[in-house]
């Protein structure tokens, strides 16, 4: 067996496995080594060593854990200790250093939480007095049914009417809350008090003024019908600006367009009607044409409308015939692709299901046609083939007919040069087994081929 260059010596085995044991950095493994760092990563995950794995927990170690677990932060922790923060999770595990399920509430507590509530203490205040988490003690409260008498009732349409006129003047949310908690209403939380007025029917729009200028600009663009997404490139706003501002100025839903957003046409029910009509029957380009669209546009309205395109061009008995022949002819599937009008993977896809392997091929330099392929099998048509064009002119040539020793892959030599003249290029005997293997799996294709025209005659049928 040939020695490898790049082969492990036992001695550099050796001191992987010391180095690793001594807690070495595995980029100074590598440079003691002169091995890659992906290398040496490789070799110790084959050797099953495994980091840390002897390095014991002292017991200082499991003071300084159990010292400051549960109140400083596990990775400060893990720095500190020079350990993974899931070896000190694992530890303290073993320790019984982490907090177990919360014990169950007891009647004392239960009561405890009923009388603060009554008394409209602060829950942090009450869970402080129990000894329990603010969490936990407002989710116990919520569980016996008890409302905190802070907690605000729920609002009344005087207090929305109020409100609705302070913001109108346009204070802010937290200026419109001191305000109504000083005449007498409840205080609420910003948190709560922005939902409630914006599902009262008020929003506000943040971030820059609308100009007069921009309105005019915006409602010109309603009264004509055109197309809102320049305007919005031209005022530097975005769509849901534009959006609420014309909703603002009670534009809205008076656009003569569906959808004044769009970038392009909108899509009529005749337009639709087409797409449904044709999505599946024809290619998208000729659809897009046909729409006066773009074949992403018609693909997208395909999708939101739910339609399956599964257009797929069935083959003719001449394209049969003529794919073939071309594989015989050792005809490029580039020219054969643009001869039967289609797309090149198309075809190459198509032919590998058949087992018709074209590999690489020279391209011609005049494309042919349908009929030219078709020709061939008939002994008329043009030259084609694999051929190059800077061979001597004295050379001899054969028709590809012939069985003939040669280099392509049914064993017939689409080009032989004359012995006698050029010796030193005389094509090599083949074996007879290779002969013999080529002629069955070329009857075995044939016989595949017409099992598949057969097939296909009786379905017409």
């Amino acid at each position: 067996m040939p020695f490898r260059h790049d082969a492990w010596s036992p001695g550099e085995l050796t001191d992987l496995a010391r180095m690793f044991a001594d807690d070495a950095a595995i980029t100074d493994i590598g440079d003691h080594l002169d091995r890659k760092l992906h290398a040496v990563r490789s070799k110790i995950h084959e050797l099953g060593l495994r980091r840390n794995s002897v390095r014991e927990w002292t017991p200082l170690d499991d003071a300084e854990l159990a010292r400051r677990y549960g109140t400083d932060a596990t990775a400060s922790i893990a720095g500190d200790l020079g350990r993974s923060c899931s070896a000190i999770y694992a530890r303290a595990q073993y320790l019984d250093l982490t907090e177990p399920n919360p014990p169950e509430w007891t009647a004392w507590e239960d009561a405890q939480l009923r009388a603060g509530y009554a008394e409209a203490i602060d829950v942090a205040r009450i869970a402080a007095i129990i000894g329990r988490p603010v969490s936990g003690t407002a989710s116990r409260a919520s569980k016996l049914g008890l409302r905190h008498p802070n907690t605000p009732d729920g609002w009344t349409d005087k207090e929305i009417c109020r409100a609705l006129e302070l913001l109108e003047t346009g204070i802010l949310y937290s200026e419109a809350i001191d305000v109504l908690a000083t005449e007498g209403f409840p205080r609420r939380s910003k948190a709560g008090f922005g939902p409630k007025i914006r599902a009262a029917g008020y929003t506000r729009g943040w971030g820059r003024a609308w100009l007069p200028e921009e309105d005019a600009l915006l409602r010109k663009a309603y009264e004509h019908g055109s197309s809102l997404t320049p305007l919005r490139t031209r005022l530097g706003r975005t769509r849901h600006s534009i959006k609420w501002r014309a909703e603002h100025l009670g534009l809205n839903g008076t656009h003569k367009h569906e959808n004044g957003f769009r970038g392009g046409p909108d899509w009529s029910e005749a337009d639709i009607a087409c797409l449904r009509q044709h999505y599946g029957s024809m290619p998208n380009a000729a659809l897009a044409k046909k729409l006066g669209r773009s074949k992403l546009a018609v693909s997208t309205r395909a999708n939101v409308l739910g339609l399956v395109h599964g257009y797929i061009r069935p083959w003719s008995e001449q394209e049969l015939a003529a794919l073939e022949i071309a594989y015989r002819r050792d005809i490029a599937i580039a020219d054969l692709a643009q001869a039967l009008d289609r797309k090149a993977m198309s075809v190459s896809k198509f032919a590998t299901k058949r087992d018709l392997q074209f590999g690489r091929r020279s391209r011609l330099e005049q494309p042919p046609t349908l009929a030219d392929i078709l020709a061939l099998e008939r002994g008329g048509g043009r030259e084609t083939g694999n051929r190059s064009m800077k061979e001597d002119t004295g050379e001899t040539r054969h028709d590809q007919g012939d069985s003939q020793p040669g280099n392509n892959l049914e064993g017939n030599a689409p080009v032989q040069r004359d012995d006698r003249r050029h010796p030193e290029r005389a094509p090599a005997e083949r074996p007879s087994r290779w002969r013999e293997r080529s002629r069955r799996r070329r009857d075995a294709r044939r016989e595949r081929l017409a099992g598949y025209h057969r097939r296909r005659r009786l379905r017409d049928r």
